[in-house]
């Protein structure tokens, strides 16, 4: 456990808001992005139920004064990951999105790193282990 920096905090929050909403709108209105983007509907869905989950543990993580290092390591690799890998879609032909579904896939790649890169700062400003 280390003592979670307010930089840190406000990261990790800033980033389950961002993920709580876009749960509920691919979750909620996959047919209609699906339609919107021209990208498959369950592929929207899936990120959307995904992101429920993940949102709700960046902000359990965010709420905390101390938490589990690894964790936060985990969430920073995987937003890393998260963005490589949204921008490899898009040139792997697994799909076909229209203009306006290239242009959001790589607007939240954009976001998800930045999400990574302050929370990276924040990780490396917080304190040292916390007595438990």
């Amino acid at each position: 456990m280390i003592f979670a920096s307010t930089f840190l905090r406000r990261a990790l929050l800033a980033d389950a808001i961002f993920s709580g909403v876009s749960a509920v709108g691919l979750t909620f209105g996959a047919g209609v992005f699906a339609s919107l983007f021209n990208l498959p509907e369950a592929l929207l869905r899936e990120t959307g139920l995904f992101l429920i989950a993940y949102a709700a543990l960046v902000g359990w993580l965010a709420s905390r004064s101390s938490v589990p290092k690894a964790l936060v390591i985990l969430v920073v690799v995987g937003n890393a990951a998260w963005t490589v890998a949204s921008i490899a879609l898009l040139f792997s032909g697994a799909v076909s999105p229209n203009l306006a579904g290239e242009l959001m896939v790589v607007a939240q790649a954009i976001a998800t790193g930045v999400f990574a890169e302050l929370q990276y700062v924040g990780l490396r400003r917080s304190g040292s282990a916390a007595m438990a």
